[in-house]
């Protein structure tokens, strides 16, 4: 336990086989808004040895593009609910590759094909670490919600781009996130 110089095939699959991962990010205003937020549907990827990815599905809030525009500063937490205890934390610098994007064709096909992506986050990792997680509680995983899924199809490309305009493009603090135009 501690600090890892890489991550290996071994902790890959590890992280390949959590349901749900924590992103946390924060803005340089002392007065700002810390975001943690849960993730789920499939949609983490280990790029590299010093490298991930997550597919951003359209949701409430864009804190994270936001709060990575403005300064890149992101962890990842990730804790087995199943299995031995552990929790994994992935610090680094992040960013948002948006539709339109060069790179965006080739990151988005590592991810399933789910409606309503607005971005591939993709971090460069400084840090990373694991700790026991003995007091994280045992639970046993049921299924996947589809309730953002189904959301996302009922909205459609035209009602999702409203959505975004709406109520993506700032930050609750007023950051940029998601540019209105896209």
């Amino acid at each position: 336990m501690g600090r890892l110089d890489a991550i290996t095939p071994e902790l890959e699959r590890w992280l390949a086989q959590q349901r749900v991962f924590f992103v946390a990010t924060a803005p340089l205003a002392a007065d700002g808004h810390v975001n943690c937020s849960p993730r789920g549907l499939d949609c983490f990827r280990v790029l590299g040895p010093h490298a991930v990815g997550w597919l951003d599905l359209t949701g409430s809030g864009a804190e994270t593009i936001a709060h990575l525009r403005e300064n890149g500063r992101v962890v990842l937490m990730f804790c087995a609910f199943a299995g031995p205890p552990r929790i994994v934390r992935l610090h680094g610098r992040g960013r948002a590759v948006l539709p339109g994007d060069a790179e965006w064709e080739p990151l988005r096909a590592r991810f399933p094909a789910h409606g309503g992506a607005r971005a591939v986050i993709a971090a460069q990792l400084d840090r990373i670490s694991d700790s026991c997680g003995t007091g994280v509680p045992r639970m046993e995983f049921a299924a996947e919600r589809q309730e953002l899924p189904q959301w996302s199809a009922k909205k459609g490309d035209d009602g999702l781009a409203r959505y975004r305009r709406d109520k993506n493009a700032r930050s609750i603090d007023g950051l940029p996130a998601i540019d209105p135009a896209l």
